[in-house]
């Protein structure tokens, strides 16, 4: 059958050595090509599955064995797919440091031919020697830190978060810790080649607290709101007001955008208007490089209004899963009646499944208990998708095992997050 020739095509390659689970990078059948192959194979599989291909005799007279066959199919694959993503995933991050030191130090070349070509004319200054040689000790503190974290990405391993996503607030904070230590380290090597008193006292008062409030300032607003939001939302997971699901791999598009990939307005202006900002800072720090960067109170006013709704947004997010009703599942034709056991309940309410978990592995550990008896929602594929389960609508069998009487129905999401109850009566 093509589902399980497909099957058997992602689990052996041309190499037996590299059937996709290496993780060396310069291997034709490593990580990223073994996920590649996975999730193709996952979707052929779905997509025949929900044109009616591949059923077993044995089962194709039921439409609820069927249904029960097909999602224990898809999950097993999907798992598949989310083993080989994870070691893609680790695999990716492994590799990233590498290239973080290239940009880093590509950047330290590209400030070096950007004061020789300034210098032309114009002469080479002890500035021009003071803010090359902070760049070098900037970029060898980098190049330090990706080395001792180069299994976690290197540079951004310290704003990678613990969802294994690009974290907005660090981000930011981090480039304006990286702005200012460089304006100071300038300062600090014009300060030690300075031979004037004079020229020394212009330095010193150049680090003035009244000329760099604006900077100082965003600064300290920017850090405190990454550590903030950290607490933040660590609290509203635990308390189960916000659903969390681990990313595979961080991308840079998680700057810009929520958990779902969904351009997110609260991420995107506080990125852009803190990108304004610093690029300001950069381009006075680089006219003035006598003194701290400058920030004009009206533009840090701008920045700190924008992280005042980056915050908002974050206590604004997310929210509990919520059962609305439940009702008895009736295809077209059949005919009115009560819930009894063997019969489809479709579960009517919001946010069940959380945002990032629209993978089939995820959606399938999605559980509904039904009384005491703990019920997996089955994956019911469609052409690009999936009918069953939906952020509002889950459609489970009522068990054998469920007595009659009034019962209790929660829904348990892919994260982990309870919804309330609601009584239901089953009839015998």
């Amino acid at each position: 059958m093509a589902v399980q020739e497909a099957r058997q095509g992602t689990a052996t390659g041309a190499d037996g050595a590299h059937a996709g689970g290496c993780t060396c990078g310069d291997c034709p059948h490593g990580a990223r090509e073994g996920h590649r192959r996975a999730v193709a194979a996952f979707l052929r599989a779905r997509d025949e599955f929900a044109a009616g291909l591949g059923l077993p005799t044995a089962v194709a007279h039921s439409a609820s064995a069927s249904r029960q066959w097909v999602s224990e199919e898809l999950t097993q694959q999907a798992e598949e797919v989310a083993e080989r993503g994870r070691a893609e995933g680790e695999a990716w991050l492994a590799r990233l440091w590498r290239r973080t030191v290239y940009v880093v130090w590509g950047t330290v070349v590209v400030l070096l031919l950007t004061e020789s070509l300034t210098a032309i004319g114009a002469g080479w200054t002890s500035a021009r020697t003071a803010a090359l040689l902070a760049a070098l000790v900037v970029a060898g503190a980098l190049s330090a830190a990706s080395w001792f974290h180069r299994a976690r990405g290197g540079v951004l391993a310290p704003v990678i978060g613990e969802d294994n996503r690009m974290s907005t607030s660090r981000t930011v904070a981090a480039g304006w810790v990286l702005v200012v230590v460089y304006a100071v380290l300038l300062l600090a090597g014009r300060l030690a080649a300075a031979s004037e008193h004079a020229e020394r006292d212009a330095l010193i008062s150049g680090l003035g607290l009244a000329r760099a409030a604006g900077v100082v300032t965003v600064l300290a607003v920017v850090c405190g709101i990454a550590v903030l939001v950290r607490r933040v939302v660590g609290l509203r997971i635990r308390t189960q007001r916000l659903q969390k699901v681990p990313a595979h791999r961080p991308r840079a598009a998680d700057l810009l955008t929520d958990d779902a990939g969904r351009g997110a307005f609260a991420d995107l202006q506080y990125v852009v208007i803190s990108a304004v900002a610093l690029l300001f800072v950069a381009v006075r720090l680089a006219r003035r490089p006598d003194r701290l960067p400058d920030l004009p109170w009206g533009l840090a006013v701008v920045v700190l209004i924008s992280a005042a709704t980056y915050l908002a947004g974050k206590y604004a997010e997310g929210g509990r899963p919520v059962i609305l009703s439940v009702v008895r599942a009736r295809e077209p034709g059949d005919l009115d009646g009560p819930i009894r056991t063997g019969d489809d309940i479709e579960i009517r309410g919001t946010g069940f499944v959380p945002p990032g978990a629209q993978s089939a592995d995820r959606l399938s550990r999605t559980v509904v208990r039904i009384g005491a008896v703990d019920v997996h929602v089955p994956l019911v594929p469609v052409t690009g998708g999936f009918r069953n389960p939906t952020d509002t609508v889950l459609t489970v069998p009522v068990p054998a095992e469920v007595e009659p009487g009034a019962v209790e129905v929660q829904v348990v999401t892919a994260a982990g997050v309870a919804t309330n109850r609601c009584i239901v009566e089953v009839t015998e």
